[in-house]
C-alpha cells in the first residue's frame, strides 16, 4: 500500500506583519530580530517592560515575543497589560528560562498564546510564531512598514502612534499600496480599486492628487516618504 502524500505546509503571508520582542538579553533579542526579518516580519525591540508597553502603545505591533523575566516592570505584567489596558488580542509568545509546569499554566492563563522555554532555537522560535499566526490569523487587522500602520476595515491609519485624518480614497489608495510592498501600480490600476462603478471619466490626474495629497499628510506626521514615483508606469510603497 503506498504511503499517503504528505500535505504541503502552509506559508503565513507576513507581509505587513509587525512583530514587538521584549527581551533584556541584547544578544538573544537581536539574534531573533535578524531571524524574524528574514521572514518579511518589521521587528521592533524593547530591553525592559516600561519601554515595551510604551512601545506597543505607539505601533500595537501585530505579534509580541515576552521574556519574563524583566527589569522595571515585568513579562507577566506587559502581557496582561497588554490584555486588560488595551484589551488587544493579539497574539503573544512568552519566553522564559523556567521550566516549571505551573509558570507555563500561569502564562497561558494570562492571556498567552504560547510558552517557550531557553534555552531555544531561533528557527523553532520562527516557526512557533508562524504556527500561532495560523491559529489567530483574523486577530491582525492590520499592515505596518516603517512605522505607518493601517487597520483598513477600520478607516484608520497612524505613525508612531500619531493619527492621520485621511479621506475614504486616501485610505484605500495607502492600503492598496501596502499590501503590494514594492510592487510598481498602474495608474489605471488605481483608478479600477477606486472608482469601480463610477460613470463618469476618471483620469490620471485625481490619482495623482490624491498621492500628492496623501504624501503631504504624511510629511505632517514626520513619516518616512515611502511613495515613490515610477516614471511612466504609477507609484510604489518603499516597504524597505
Amino acid at each position: 500500500m503506498s504511503k499517503p502524500a504528505k500535505k504541503a505546509a502552509v506559508k503565513v503571508n507576513t507581509k505587513g506583519k509587525s512583530i514587538l520582542i521584549v527581551e533584556d538579553d541584547l544578544k538573544i533579542r537581536q539574534l531573533i530580530k535578524v531571524y524574524l526579518e528574514r521572514e518579511g516580519y518589521e521587528v521592533w525591540e524593547a530591553e525592559d517592560g516600561k519601554q515595551a508597553i510604551e512601545l506597543y502603545d505607539r505601533y500595537e505591533p501585530c505579534f509580541t515575543i515576552i521574556d519574563l523575566m524583566l527589569p522595571q516592570v515585568s513579562g507577566e505584567e506587559v502581557c496582561q497589560w497588554i490584555r486588560t489596558v488595551k484589551k488587544s488580542d493579539s497574539p503573544i509568545i512568552m519566553v522564559t528560562a523556567k521550566v516549571d509546569e505551573t509558570d507555563r499554566i500561569n502564562g497561558l492563563k494570562m492571556g498567552a498564546d504560547d510558552y517557550v522555554t531557553k534555552p531555544f532555537s531561533p528557527k523553532e522560535l520562527v516557526a512557533r510564531v508562524e504556527a500561532v499566526l495560523r491559529r489567530t490569523a483574523n486577530r491582525c487587522h492590520k499592515i505596518s512598514y516603517r512605522g505607518i500602520t493601517i487597520k483598513p476595515y477600520k478607516g484608520e491609519v497612524n505613525y508612531a502612534g500619531k493619527e492621520l485624518s485621511l479621506t475614504n480614497n486616501e485610505c484605500k489608495l495607502l492600503h492598496m499600496l501596502m499590501k503590494n510592498p514594492n510592487q510598481v501600480l498602474s495608474r489605471d490600476q488605481m483608478i479600477a480599486e477606486l472608482y469601480p462603478n463610477d460613470e463618469k471619466e476618471i483620469t490620471w490626474r485625481t490619482i495623482d492628487v490624491h498621492v500628492r495629497n496623501l504624501r503631504e499628510k504624511l510629511r505632517k506626521v514626520d513619516a518616512p516618504d515611502c511613495i515613490q514615483t515610477v516614471r511612466g508606469m504609477g507609484y510604489q510603497f518603499d516597504a524597505f
